[in-house]
């Protein structure tokens, strides 16, 4: 199939799944064929294990999406079928590069539409596509057009066709068709422009050899300098990171107990101060380690006490994590306190990276580039995990357990709060349960989501 081929049966399936449907699944069905077709048109030469990766990602979250039609899993299912078509096209295309290429390629689809040469073949051998535009296409085009016009010139000529109904919602498929259409053409012929091509090399994660050469970074400050500043720099911010690890720590777990209010402020603020101070940990290393700096042979010293500071920071985030661990275990778990969790193992993979970046005398592009992928890993994790679930079923053991937050705020909690209502023979609850489960279950067969149809 050509890459016509592939926008026209994509648009069209769009409007089919989605026709007078909710999201649900639909969505998940139509990611699944997306994927699958995807890899199918791809060049042997791109078929490489990341993309086999991503393909694999991109089912399991249509899958996600088909089971939850959560927004997480919208995310998941999004992010990985773009990386999939962004690989497929060129496998060594970074992937920072990703939202750029589709941001501006949405914005040029409507020039690139008219550059028919592009993606419409210029001559059919069959003969099939020249005889359907010729014989129905244009025709029918033409018929709607004048159609349209004698009706609104004559009220009798109208009147003729104005006795039959049909049953179809016009305005939906149209909107349908131009939404399903504009997905399919920028997915399936998006291109990357030269100068993105040309810039690649900015974010290669390794030094040429021309660049590892030592030399300052600024015309007013020489290589000593520099080096002597990077020294200073880093032994009086391990000091300063010593003592606020000591205070932080006393606070948290020395000082008497305070209110549970107070207590949800301080900890989210003592977990925003570390996430930043983490993320500005990195960046002034990135800043002092960065071009031919990296084989400076007389940096040994600073390299050594960056690495401490590393150090310092990940015994921050750990102290962090055991505090957030402490009010969960204290007052629940909660969306937010899962998601520091996540914040901060994204922070220690950080560091554990520049570490890595520092030892192995990588490109400050490397840390972006490897970052990315944990935090597209986080989304596919976040798709494909009941955390809803997990959460009531974590807090339904607890003495203070709350039912009324856990039925309205926690998303995908009904097999566990249905449990719960059988063991405490809560009739209300059960009833509340039971009508919104048979809401879900009546929906239209791609409006459905799956798990509404696995509860006994």
């Amino acid at each position: 199939m050509k890459t016509h081929h592939y926008i026209f049966l994509t648009a069209a399936l769009f409007v089919i799944v989605f026709y007078d449907q909710d999201m649900g699944l639909n969505l998940g069905i139509l990611g699944m064929i997306y994927a699958v077709l995807t890899l199918y048109k791809t060049a042997g030469k791109n078929k490489t294990g990341t993309l086999y990766t991503l393909f694999g990602t991109s089912i399991l979250s249509s899958m996600a999406f088909a089971w939850y039609g959560d927004f997480s899993s919208f995310l998941a299912v999004v992010s990985s079928l773009l990386l999939l078509s962004y690989k497929s096209k060129n496998s060594k295309m970074k992937i920072l590069f990703l939202i750029p290429v589709f941001i501006l390629n949405g914005f040029t689809s409507f020039c690139r539409f008219f550059d028919f040469d592009k993606w419409l073949p210029q001559r059919n051998v069959s003969g099939l596509w020249q005889k359907t535009l010729a014989f129905i296409l244009i025709p029918l085009l033409l018929v709607s057009v004048f159609f349209g016009i004698y009706s609104a010139g004559s009220d009798h000529f109208a009147a003729l066709f104005t006795g039959y109904e049909l049953d179809i919602n016009l305005w939906q498929v149209f909107c349908l068709s131009v939404m399903g259409f504009f997905i399919a053409f920028n997915y399936w012929n998006f291109t990357v422009e030269k100068l993105i091509y040309k810039k690649h090399h900015v974010l290669n994660n390794d030094f040429q050899k021309d660049a590892q050469a030592p030399k300052a970074t600024y015309s007013f400050l020489d290589l000593s300098s520099e080096r002597m500043s990077g020294v200073i720099s880093f032994f009086s911010l391990n000091i300063l990171l010593v003592f606020f690890i000591i205070t932080y720590n006393y606070e948290q777990f020395y000082e008497l107990p305070k209110t549970p209010v107070q207590l949800s402020e301080e900890t989210h603020q003592r977990v925003n101060a570390v996430i930043m101070s983490i993320i500005m940990a990195i960046l002034v290393i990135l800043f002092y380690f960065k071009s031919g700096f990296n084989f400076d042979p007389k940096a040994g010293l600073m390299k050594i006490l960056a690495k401490i500071w590393i150090f310092l920071n990940a015994v921050l985030v750990l102290s962090a994590a055991a505090k957030n661990y402490e009010y969960i275990v204290n007052y629940a778990f909660t969306y937010k306190r899962l998601g520091v969790f996540a914040f901060l193992i994204l922070s220690l993979i950080g560091l554990i990276l520049t570490y890595i970046k520092i030892k192995r005398q990588k490109r400050n592009a490397f840390l972006f580039n490897t970052m990315a992928w944990y935090f597209y890993g986080t989304i596919v994790v976040c798709s494909v995990v009941n955390w809803g679930g997990f959460i009531t079923s974590q807090n339904m053991k607890r003495k203070d357990f709350t039912v009324d937050y856990h039925l309205e705020s926690v998303n995908f909690s009904e097999k566990e709060l249905l449990k719960y209502a059988r063991e405490k023979n809560n009739l209300q609850l059960k009833k509340n349960l039971e009508k919104k489960i048979k809401y879900e279950r009546s929906k239209t067969f791609f409006s459905k989501i799956i798990y509404y149809q696995t509860i006994q």
